[in-house]
């Protein structure tokens, strides 16, 4: 059973992913198990070039970036179980017990954020009903999005980055990911709300 698995590995599920990694010395994170699908066939970062993103160096491409960011995971926070090569294609169940089934396995999780973009090819049983046109993206783009209040869809279950109808720009997608990974840790904190900075002190 994990306490909270994030499907995607582009630039919002990462970010979850770090942030919630970041915990791991709070009492109340130290016994949560984590885990990401780090698929990213088809992450927009894919064809991306940055020039102006906050902290990365200009020309950076995305596809380096999502190489750098699986290892920056697995160096910094191991204790993150990464399940590459699977695709999610089914959920069901309701908080706090989902059953998460992909292409090769089903997995028991308590909370689910859904991160892995906003094509219109988006096919996960169990979600269909959420979801709806993109509020900030082109009508010709046929962008979706899933229905959600501060990235909430339903109890126990996000949608992070631009699925969860925000601008595909890396600082917003990376934002929206750690902001989901901070109201999941103050769940986790019984209500009380906590954030997780390092420091040079």
């Amino acid at each position: 059973m994990f306490d909270t698995l994030i499907f995607g590995g582009g630039v919002s599920g990462m970010s979850c992913a770090l942030v919630l990694g970041s915990a791991k010395n709070k009492s109340f994170a130290t016994d949560k198990k984590i885990g990401i699908f780090t698929h990213q066939k088809t992450s927009a970062l894919q064809e991306a070039l940055f020039n102006n993103a906050y902290g990365i160096a200009a020309g950076k491409l995305g596809s380096e970036l999502l190489t750098e960011s699986v290892q920056h995971l697995s160096q910094t926070y191991p204790h993150i179980t990464q399940i590459p090569d699977e695709k999610v294609l089914k959920i069901k169940g309701e908080f706090p017990e989902f059953m998460v089934t992909t292409n090769r396995k089903t997995y028991k999780t308590k909370i689910i954020v859904i991160g892995i973009g906003s094509a219109n090819t988006f096919t996960i049983d169990g979600l269909m009903q959420y979801v709806e046109p993109h509020q900030k993206s082109l009508p010709e783009k046929q962008r979706i999005q899933l229905k959600n209040s501060d990235h909430k869809v339903a109890d126990g279950i996000y949608v992070i980055g631009t699925l969860a109808g925000w601008r595909s720009q890396l600082a917003i997608a990376a934002g929206s990911g750690a902001a989901v990974a901070t109201d999941i840790l103050t769940l986790w904190n019984g209500g009380v709300q906590t954030h997780c900075h390092d420091s040079i002190r």
